[in-house]
């Protein structure tokens, strides 16, 4: 009890060992106290991970209680130890019986074979017992054959269950670095032995197969809805995403369903699943269904614009393992710590010689995407990433230029100039089947583009704010035509909860006809407020049925895509499907446990939208470092030929 409960504080000398199953165990164990005992005992979460705030709050709650007070539309009760009871003449057999005598019992499940046929023909015809399955290698005691041997002989199980209870990995097996198997004949097999499978070990936030891309929706999906086989049941620690998938996501191959919102917008192609940028990330993207997807100009030492989500190459390729890696160099301008910038190397040099390297944003909770395609995918040039897109399914693309201001003073490199140029050579600017989108957190960059293309311009507010001054609104809109916002811009936190502060941001943008985009969305479950429920669909749904925004930035595209197809939206969607409520959590919380309020965020204010106009690209570079010489020596030459052709010019 000492993992789910508060029995040590109240009872530290009640800590014993005892025999189970065959396993010396110590802890505090239910046999050794009273009712009465336990009165002022209280739960806590069992999972370290999980929020504790409700730690010491609620009370233990007896079988009869939660079946007499609570309206649950199925009861299933799991006796898990009976013959460990049984040493202490604790009668289960006649317990389980008694209450199903008071209440609607509707499933009985037990690992232990002699229970369930103790009580087989005893219990109401409508009462389904289910046998569950341990790991393969533990023993059952009955029989004292081990489940993996007793999975091979159904027959036998039919003969006192209705159904299995089985290890999710049983169906779906990994491999040791946790990437999925070729599936059983397990569900196939209990079928034909006329036994219902329900499958057990499910949470959004355990580590699940890299084959979902930190999808839970996905997992589940794979089990009910694969055109293979389908469970008939699962058991979950968050059983909104089960409903999700059982009630909305499935059966849709064939459906006609595709809700125009939200727009979904790939960040750095599919970097979930495979490294920023690269020709694999932007192909994952296209066939996951994004709406538009990106790429964040660099440029290098020979001037040629590239798709990198990072101007140091330290962040996004193996350059520090590489003949590259020294000397690196302090930009602080850029970095506040040394890096080796695409300005540094030329093209040949970082494609032939640097593999990408996949981001992990959240390395620091464990947390690691794809490795077995960490360093997958070939770089692309701009002009590659049009040529790309240009034939692709897809509304439109979106190119992210930022550092301008750096570039034309410190490389003499025009890089709107660049995209401008890539662009018309690409067939871009003569072409109305592609939305052409350029997103900058810098005003003075969209001013420029506006002055010379009729693209889309999308402003990015770096901050995150709680709302936009009417000036400031009224000076975006002289120059952008949307908004990309931050999550938290959109839904406060405190603590990973979302706070009931009240952000009128997107209202305010939408109401003066900018279109809202919200970044950045990950499937990782910590990157989520936990009023979402480690659950990446139901993140989104928060934001787009909640929010109202128009559009999400997501290094997931797929997640976002699957959520338009969706059965459940509307005014009559299901319970589970409806958007969480900012701050629900906390206020069903202890006032004295909450977590310390967040202060309130900045207002957009017009001072924080204008800048001056970017600077005319220089002609001569005052860098003192090597690394940029290739870009001045460029300049240079230019200057030099320019010369000659003068004084040539002046002879004749």
């Amino acid at each position: 009890m000492d993992n789910c409960t508060t029995i040590s504080d109240h009872f530290p000398q009640g800590k014993k060992t005892y025999n189970v199953n065959g396993v010396s165990t110590a802890g505090w164990f239910s046999v050794d106290f009273t009712s009465a005992d336990l009165q002022n005992v209280t739960l806590k979460q069992s999972i370290l991970s999980r929020p504790y705030y409700f730690d010491g709050l609620l009370p233990i709650v007896p079988v009869e209680a939660a079946l007499s007070q609570f309206k649950i539309p199925a009861v299933w009760l799991n006796v898990q130890l009976d013959s460990f009871y049984s040493q202490f003449k604790l009668n289960m057999r006649s317990y389980i019986l008694s209450l199903t005598k008071q209440y609607i019992v509707d499933y009985i499940s037990s690992p232990e074979v002699n229970f369930l046929t103790s009580i087989s023909g005893r219990v109401s015809k409508k009462t389904k017992l289910v046998f569950r399955f341990l790991d393969e290698r533990s023993i059952e005691p009955s029989t004292n054959q081990t489940y993996g041997s007793m999975l091979k002989n159904l027959t036998f199980v039919k003969t006192f269950a209705s159904g299995i209870l089985v290890p999710k990995k049983y169906i779906w097996p990994v491999t040791p670095d946790n990437y999925l198997l070729s599936y059983t004949s397990v569900v196939d097999d209990a079928h034909k032995a006329g036994l219902e499978v329900y499958a057990a070990g499910f949470a959004n936030d355990f580590a699940i197969s890299y084959n979902y891309s930190y999808d839970p929706l996905a997992e589940y999906l794979s089990f009910v809805d694969n055109g293979a086989f389908s469970v008939d049941g699962v058991l979950s620690d968050f059983p909104i995403t089960p409903s999700e998938a059982v009630g909305c996501f499935s059966n849709l191959n064939n459906s006609k369903i595709h809700h125009a919102k939200p727009l979904v917008i790939s960040h750095n192609g599919a970097s979930g699943d495979y490294p920023d940028c690269t020709d694999l990330a932007y192909q994952k993207a296209v066939a996951d269904g994004a709406d538009v997807i990106d790429c964040p100009v660099q440029v290098t030492k020979d001037g040629i614009p590239i798709c990198m989500s990072s101007i140091d190459l330290m962040d996004v390729t193996t350059v520090a393992k590489s003949q590259f890696a020294s000397p690196a160099v302090t930009i602080t301008d850029l970095k506040p710590v040394p890096g080796v910038f695409t300005f540094n190397l030329t093209w040949d040099d970082i494609s032939k010689n640097l593999s990408p390297m996949i981001s992990n944003p959240l390395s620091k909770f464990q947390l690691y995407r794809n490795p077995r395609n960490k360093n997958a995918g070939k770089f692309m040039r701009l002009s590659d990433f049009l040529a790309f897109a240009k034939d692709k399914d897809l509304s439109g693309i979106m190119i992210t230029v930022e550092r301008a201001a750096f570039m034309a003073e410190k490389l003499g490199f025009g890089v709107v100039d660049a995209v401008i140029k890539a662009l018309d050579d690409s067939g871009y600017s003569k072409q109305t089947t592609q939305k052409v989108m350029i997103q900058s957190t810098n005003s003075s960059v969209l001013v420029k583009f506006k002055q010379e293309t009729k693209y889309d311009l999308v402003y990015m507010i770096e901050e995150d704010v709680r709302d936009a001054a009417p000036s400031s609104l009224a000076d975006i809109k002289k120059f952008a035509s949307a908004v990309s916002v931050s999550t938290k811009s959109i839904f406060p936190t405190t603590n990973q909860f979302l706070t009931n502060q009240t952000n009128n941001l997107a209202t305010s943008l939408q109401s003066s006809g900018l279109p809202v985009y919200v970044y950045l969305l990950m499937n990782e479950f910590v990157s989520q407020p936990y009023d979402f429920f480690s659950d990446a669909t139901a993140q989104i749904n928060g934001y787009v049925q909640g929010a109202k925004v128009d559009g999400v930035i997501t290094d997931f595209p797929g997640t976002a895509h699957r959520y338009k197809s969706n059965s459940c939206m509307g005014k009559n969607a299901p319970d589970f499907m409806r958007p969480a409520q900012p701050g629900g959590i906390l206020s069903v919380m202890d006032p004295g446990a909450q977590p310390p309020a967040a202060a309130p965020m900045p207002l957009l204010t017009d001072s924080d939208v204008a800048e001056p106009p970017l600077p005319p690209v220089s002609n001569a570079t005052t860098a003192s470092t090597p690394s940029h010489a290739g870009l001045r020596v460029k300049t240079d030459v230019s200057i030099l030929i320019t010369l000659l052709m003068l004084c040539a010019s002046l002879l004749i």
